[in-house]
């Protein structure tokens, strides 16, 4: 345990130090919202494109993994879908707070840190939980949304998702990745050397844009929010794995891995949503805040636990 709370202190070290830097006004929102925007459409989606070009669709679908993380996933979602229902709250707050529930920070925490920390053989399973959540549960977001709000699914729902998908950097670096890798050849040279100095910048780029973004999320809301972290962190996680390696018998591997992807903190395209539908935005925001404090004690804790 101790030995991995080292390893990853750095990471949230870095997480720190963007706080620290908005908090005192030394970055401000301007600048976070655009150190975002670059590691988002370039950085990151650079590191995933080097990844995915050197991958097939079956290093990255494992169906066994696939299955143990969507039935962990609709497991926690539906027990969050009750408790808000329980509270009588209407169907779009409902499925906010499921989406909360379930979404963790692979993108801009979890690609950095766990490829770092558990060994390239990790991209494969992080990219399938990263492709389930972009591609499964956004979709599934915006279906409930809509069909809550109108009472019925418009025509152009489909175009709509197929839009947003196709404008998302990270899905289409993936595709475009898997689609080179089909074809057997490397990427060429000065491809390569770019996608891999643009890539390095996305590690510390990606925590210190998450540091400095919950500088501009409030506490409030607590007892929701306390109550949807701890569905974030320990609910789901558990769910995951209970499913990975009591159910579906995944590769203890790749199961610890899935494990460790699905206790990361709630991720920051949710507070987009929720602002997006105007659905949630506080308990969102809050649920953001907390997890990602504790998670600096919580994902070492299933690191060391799932893949020592």
């Amino acid at each position: 345990m101790l030995a991995v709370f080292s390893q990853t202190l750095p990471f949230f070290a870095v997480i720190g130090l963007g706080y620290g830097a908005g908090r005192s006004g030394f970055f401000p929102p301007e600048a976070t919202a655009w150190l975002t925007k670059f590691v988002f459409y370039f950085a990151l989606s650079a590191l995933l494109l080097g990844f995915s070009a050197s991958m097939s669709i079956g290093d990255i679908f494992d169906p066994r993994a696939a299955a143990a993380y969507l039935w962990g996933c609709g497991v926690v979602y539906l027990i969050a879908l009750a408790v808000a229902f329980i509270r009588l709250r209407p169907l779009p707050e409902a499925v906010m707070e499921a989406q909360t529930a379930i979404i963790g920070n692979t993108g801009f925490l979890g690609v950095p840190m766990l490829v770092l920390l558990l060994g390239p053989e990790a991209a494969g399973t992080v990219l399938l939980v990263l492709s389930i959540d972009l591609i499964v549960f956004s979709s599934l977001l915006t279906v409930v949304i809509t069909l809550g709000r109108e009472g019925r699914v418009s025509p152009a729902l489909p175009r709509i998702i197929l839009i947003g998908l196709a404008k998302n950097p990270m899905v289409v670096a993936m595709a475009a990745g898997l689609l080179w890798s089909a074809t057997g050849f490397p990427l060429p040279g000065p491809i390569a050397a770019t996608t891999a100095l643009l890539g390095a910048a996305a590690t510390p780029g990606a925590l210190f844009a998450i540091g400095a973004s919950l500088t501009g999320k409030r506490a409030e809301r607590l007892t929701v929010a306390g109550w949807l972290s701890f569905a974030k962190l320990v609910l789901h996680p558990l769910a995951v794995g209970f499913a990975a390696l009591w159910i579906f018998h995944v590769e203890s591997f790749a199961a610890g891995v899935l494990i460790s992807a699905a206790a990361l903190p709630v991720a920051g395209n949710v507070y987009i949503l929720a602002q997006h539908y105007g659905v949630a935005v506080a308990r969102v925001s809050a649920s953001i805040l907390i997890s990602t404090a504790l998670s600096v004690l919580t994902v070492p804790l299933v690191i060391a636990q799932f893949t020592g």
